[in-house]
């Protein structure tokens, strides 16, 4: 993807708010550039309106974008420069393989004619035979362990189950590029976590490259080998899954990326990458290869299970303690949240379930400057 744009026209509805004239075009995607490697589960990720779908979309060619080049496996799909018409392969003819947020199943039609379809209306010269196709697509309908169905009608299936025949169906066509539109989202929370790891095993023992778009902050850290965080059009921070969470770039990442407690201050001193930032509640030492001259203004976030919580204090001893006293907690099963007030700020714990303290309990928090992230002022 090189410098991809698609903008549409917004002059329309313009005039409907303001009644004024005049033109005022709106970027959905803005000049866009990134690799898929070979193998790779690649993730567009951010919030509705960022651009993703569009994004994926114009890949597919259901969009056409205003200029940019889309290449797949060293063939161009579209090619848009300098004002020149642009040269766009059909959808149809794209090779590509997608599945929809909302499956699209051909109700009609069993289990075994769904995946079967794609290959049956291939021209004559590309169409395999009958026994091919037959044998393609209970090779299909195994990995996807949906054999025993195959004559079942579609819609007697599973939410679970109706997502698998949507993967196997964009399988069968072997295509060079997989395309994959929150196909997560329809599922309860439960089929949703197990799929998400059943999509990952498919992924990495099929080899298939792919690209995933989603606004589960949770489902791209499990699923993704590279994570491409958008907003308003463009790509903000690009790479692995725990590099933008641990390191995020700006506070819009780290905020979307999972929760975090984000601490305003300024740089108070800078030795090698060893950072002293004064906030309004004291002093927070922290370790950053960011390059940020001192008196600047920054943002501490801290994730809360970097945030430890005690009844005794070591200070004196240990960094970044300090004294607060619990407002609140929640009980999450697999651990126990604490907020704990400190000061101006709230700031969120996350820990063992075993350890619960009441609300209105002194406590000292401590964080390891290891764990902290210096995130410039955006």
């Amino acid at each position: 993807m090189e410098n991809l744009a698609k903008t549409f026209d917004a002059e329309q509805r313009k005039r409907r708010a303001k009644k004024g004239t005049g033109t005022n075009r709106v970027f959905a995607v803005n000049d866009i550039s990134f690799d898929v490697r070979e193998g790779e589960m690649f993730t567009l990720l951010g919030p509705s309106g960022c651009g993703k779908t569009t994004t994926l979309r114009s890949i597919a060619g259901l969009e056409h974008p205003d200029s940019g080049v889309i290449e797949v496996d060293g063939r161009v799909l579209f090619e848009g420069r300098d004002g020149r018409k642009p040269h766009s392969v059909p959808a149809n003819e794209r090779k590509l393989g997608m599945v929809f947020q909302s499956y699209a199943i051909w109700p009609h039609m069993s289990v075994f004619n769904n995946v079967a379809f794609p290959l049956q209306v291939k021209k004559r010269g590309e169409r395999p035979s009958k026994a091919k196709i037959v044998e393609q697509v209970h090779r299909v309908l195994a990995t996807m362990e949906l054999e025993e169905l195959a004559s079942r009608p579609a819609t007697k299936l599973s939410g679970g189950q109706q997502q698998r025949l949507a993967l196997a169906r964009a399988l069968v066509v072997e295509p060079s590029l997989l395309l994959l539109d929150e196909p997560l989202s329809n599922l309860d929370a439960k089929l949703r976590e197990s799929l998400r790891f059943e999509l990952k095993r498919l992924q990495r023992e099929l080899g298939i490259t792919s690209i995933y778009v989603t606004h589960d902050q949770t489902e791209a850290l499990v699923l993704s080998n590279t994570v491409a965080v958008m907003k308003n059009g463009n790509i903000i921070q690009l790479g692995r899954p725990r590099e933008i969470y641990e390191n995020p770039n700006c506070r819009f990442v780290a905020e979307f990326i999972g929760t975090t407690n984000m601490l305003s201050g300024s740089v108070d001193s800078k030795n090698g990458e060893r950072y002293t930032v004064l906030t309004a509640d004291g002093p927070l030492a922290l370790d950053s290869a960011v390059d940020i001259g001192t008196n600047q203004d920054v943002v501490v976030s801290i994730r809360p299970e970097a945030v430890e919580v005690h009844l005794d204090s070591r200070a004196g001893e240990v960094p970044n303690e300090w004294k607060g006293t619990v407002v609140n907690r929640a009980f999450l099963g697999e651990a126990v949240d604490h907020v704990i007030r400190v000061g101006e700020h709230e700031i969120r714990a996350r820990g063992n379930p075993s350890i619960s303290i009441q609300p209105g309990t002194d406590v000292f928090v401590r964080m390891d400057p290891a764990k902290l992230t210096l995130v410039p002022v955006d």
